[in-house]
């Protein structure tokens, strides 16, 4: 009887210690998580280098580097330091060019306008972007004064040439897709037929259109936050439209590479759990480098 009661004890003991081991693994979750996805990942900046050979650029381009930046979304919320550091990790990577792939603010220009000039005008290096769909709900014509004033050149439905002595290349841009904005045709009559051709699009789904034209190496892009909030290992559960095929990171289709920047700002619920913040730097190499 006595060696019955002491086991129902021990076992008793046993349930209660791992029912205190999963409650306290709960709670450490419950404050954890939300902890690491509100306070920690958002500001864990990743530089991430990728080096890239283009089929068509000019040997005179070996080495040349691209730093780009996507949907910043400035708004009172992002802190004034990580801003801060965005601007001096860019300048650190040398760039030839930076490239800003839309979004800039998500809303209320006019109220966050002098600091977006204060730190885009920092940026050195010629500077080259296109707008985003948040860019389009807010403001366009006041987000344009905004680069205009930072001396950031506005490349949406253009194209941005890049000369070294005869070799030529090219940096195109559409505006925004969702907004419906885009003249990719337009930007094809303003393209030279020689040189390398890069083209900036906020929604990276456009690159099934991109393709066709057989014209571009590389398409960059952002607008999906790389899910922003993802199961690890697993898939993103919430994408925007016109991000749903290419979500993150780098893809061939066909002829053309596209490249998802997971972005640097949030929206809302701004949080960010399996999708780092991110700066891409791309330094391009020429087919004709690899063959020699």
């Amino acid at each position: 009887m006595r060696q019955r009661n002491r086991h129902k004890r021990k076992k008793r003991w046993k349930l209660l210690r791992r029912f205190v081991l999963a409650l306290g693994l709960l709670l450490f979750f419950a404050i954890a998580i939300p902890e690491y996805g509100y306070n920690i990942e958002p500001y864990w900046l990743q530089v991430k280098q990728v080096p890239l050979t283009l089929p068509h650029l000019d040997p005179e381009f070996d080495g040349y580097r691209i730093v780009q930046l996507s949907d910043l979304h400035i708004v009172d919320e992002m802190p004034e330091p990580f801003l801060e550091r965005i601007i001096r990790e860019t300048n650190q990577q040398k760039p030839d060019l930076v490239a800003i792939t839309g979004d800039i603010v998500t809303k209320n220009p006019y109220e966050h306008a002098s600091r977006i000039e204060a730190a885009l005008s920092q940026l050195e290096g010629p500077t080259v972007a296109v707008l985003g769909n948040h860019d389009h709900w807010s403001d366009p014509v006041k987000v344009r004064q905004i680069l205009n004033n930072s001396q950031v050149l506005d490349i949406g439905n253009d194209v941005y040439n890049v000369y070294r002595e005869s070799a030529q290349l090219h940096i195109a841009g559409v505006d925004d897709v969702w907004a419906e904005a885009a003249d990719l045709d337009l930007v094809l009559s303003k393209l030279p037929q020689e040189g390398a051709a890069i083209l900036l699009a906020h929604e990276p789904d456009f690159a099934d259109t991109v393709v066709k034209t057989h014209r571009f190496d590389l398409e960059m892009s952002g607008h999906s936050h790389g899910g922003q909030v993802t199961i690890p290992f697993l898939f993103a559960p919430v994408l925007p439209p016109y991000a749903k095929r290419y979500p993150s990171g780098q893809y061939q289709i066909d002829d053309l590479i596209q490249y998802t920047n997971r972005g640097i700002g949030m929206v809302y619920p701004r949080a960010r759990f399996g999708s780092r913040p991110e700066i891409t730097v791309f330094q391009l190499n020429s087919k004709k480098r690899d063959v020699g």
